[in-house]
């Protein structure tokens, strides 16, 4: 079960049985009860053997170390969102004070390898497998490749450095499984790698409409591509040739893989708020999610839920926006308001309209975007919501957690030609974003407007603004104090507040926080074998 699939993650990465046990999920392909702990010397000798195993791989998206929540606090890090609560160790990550032993952090890498190591097994294992289709064997081999690059992707960008990569090593490699993984000389080594694996998984995968509705969630061509779209984007920060390789792939997104911005909706808002409704999980806009449910999925919807959900349901408060990103929106920007919360906004809360307040945030402010959930039922009843899981300690919803949506990738082309010095070829794509919510267009865009653009489209959302602004060398907004509103009664919707500092500013120093530590114990086990981030 969920327990038990977290407990082997937190043994070493590398070295990891292929038999899982598996808690519910709402697809059939991911409900699989492998017996015993089969290898892959025996394992792999039939279609229901693949399936198992290359279920087992994306076992890791539902974990709370994950993409539950874990991951995010290193995206907390940024001027968009403070902490929410008293929580140390989320409050170490967001001054650049971690040791590199917060389980917020080492659950997370230890996960990723666990992933990482279950796609390199299953990329031996279906290459020999026998009794299987040829398109049994090319889909299961696209998802192991991508699922390898996809884990791959989260350690590099967030723990590898310009003069040192994190370890990797594949199954292609004679020594696999009699070493350590190597450390890479560099995240470009890292980078290299992943797009090879994207690659060979877009070759491989079938389109994502070809796919039944059981089916739905696996890796397909458009996710494949766009991953390497994003890889391209964090790698040109160090190779500006990079930027030449986006516009292209982006292209085939649209037109090969039918991807497109969710819009014909009554106005802009409705537009936008379409995005983030659990009717749409699979919608045009879709490129990947973690596939949720009421039994399984991400817990990020009841993360960022007001803490105690006024008494409702287990929200656990997290993560609240501050002043500095209500204020970037522009005036007439429906996002605004179906991105954050404030004091006197109305919404619909198990079946009842509200006003919102709060006694948890520290701004002022909750996260809006992922709320869809929480407005069905009756009487402010919890249990009369069929939507959600009635576990509070385990709060996933029938909203699966976007990662990828299609605006962003229209946002990379948008950038990517920028960089290139074309404006006016910039302005289709940055306009396209902004004409679904209402915006007027903008002529000839400036690397300030697709800054401002990228932040409004995707804020509270898995794409990092931090590692954006890293990429930018944006680092003076990194460091500056961040604000909120703090309301004279925190009961009354319509109380009066004044807009206090919330967060002190921080010492961001580029010499040494352009990725995170790795924890000592890591280093430790190694025996030497791997060094610690620069700067560390």
């Amino acid at each position: 079960m969920k327990q038990y699939i977290k407990s082997l993650t937190r043994r070493t990465a590398f070295l990891i049985c292929l038999g899982v046990t598996m808690g519910s999920c709402q697809k059939d392909w991911v409900d699989t009860k492998p017996n015993g702990e089969p290898t892959t010397a025996y394992f792999w000798k039939s279609e229901d053997d693949v399936k198992k195993g290359i279920a087992a791989i994306y076992v890791p998206m539902r974990n709370e170390s994950t993409w539950g929540r874990n991951l995010f606090w290193m995206q907390n890090a940024s001027d968009d969102l403070i902490v929410g609560r008293s929580k140390a160790d989320g409050e170490n990550i967001k001054n650049f004070i971690p040791s590199g032993r917060e389980g917020y952090m080492t659950d997370g890498w230890n996960d990723l390898y666990w992933m990482m190591n279950k796609a390199n097994q299953a990329i031996a294992g279906v290459k020999g497998a026998t009794n299987i289709s040829d398109a049994v064997r090319n889909r299961s081999l696209g998802e192991a490749y991508f699922m390898r690059a996809f884990s791959h992707f989260w350690l590099a960008y967030l723990w590898g450095h310009k003069n040192q990569g994190v370890p990797y090593d594949g199954v292609e490699n004679a020594e696999f499984g009699s070493r350590i993984p190597p450390q890479l000389p560099s995240v470009t080594d890292n980078y290299a790698q992943i797009i090879s694996d994207l690659t060979k998984a877009a070759d491989l995968l079938p389109f994502f409409e070809t796919y039944s509705s059981e089916n739905q969630g696996r890796a397909h061509k458009a996710a494949a591509w766009g991953y390497m779209v994003k890889v391209y984007a964090y790698w040109a920060q160090y190779d500006q040739s990079k930027w030449a390789l986006i516009p292209a792939l982006c292209d085939r997104i649209k037109t090969e893989g039918k991807r497109a911005l969710i819009s014909g909706k009554a106005n802009g808002k409705a537009n936008y708020q379409a995005v983030f409704k659990i009717e749409n999980n699979w919608s045009s806009e879709y490129l990947w999610s973690v596939t949720s449910d009421v039994q399984g999925g991400s817990e990020f919807m009841g993360v960022v839920l007001e803490n105690k959900g006024w008494g409702i349901y287990n929200g656990w408060g997290y993560f609240q926006p501050t002043e500095e990103l209500y204020d970037e929106y522009e005036a007439n920007d429906p996002r605004r308001e179906v991105t954050i919360l404030k004091f006197g906004d109305k919404f619909t809360y198990f079946g009842k309209e509200r006003s919102y307040f709060s006694t948890n945030s520290l701004s002022g402010f909750q996260i809006n975007k992922y709320m869809e959930p929480y407005s069905y039922g009756s009487n402010e009843n919890a249990g009369s919501n069929m939507m959600i899981n009635q576990n509070g300690d385990y709060p996933t919803t029938k909203l699966s957690l976007p990662l990828m949506r299609y605006a962003e990738i229209l946002l990379f082309k948008a950038e990517a030609l920028l960089q290139q010095g074309k404006s006016s070829e910039a302005a289709a794509p940055l306009n396209e974003v902004r004409a679904r919510v209402g915006l007027q267009p903008i002529a000839n865009p400036t690397m300030s407007d697709l800054k401002h653009e990228r932040r409004t489209e995707l804020a509270c959302e898995w794409t990092d603004r931090l590692a954006d602004l890293k990429r930018w060398g944006d680092f003076a907004k990194i460091n500056a104090p961040l604000t909120g509103r703090i309301h004279t009664n925190k009961t009354d919707p319509n109380s009066p507040y004044t807009i206090q500092k919330v967060w002190p500013a921080r010492n961001f120093d580029p010499n040494k926080h352009m990725a995170w530590p790795i924890s000592p114990d890591e280093i430790s086990r190694s025996n030497g074998a791997y060094k610690q981030t620069p700067g560390w």
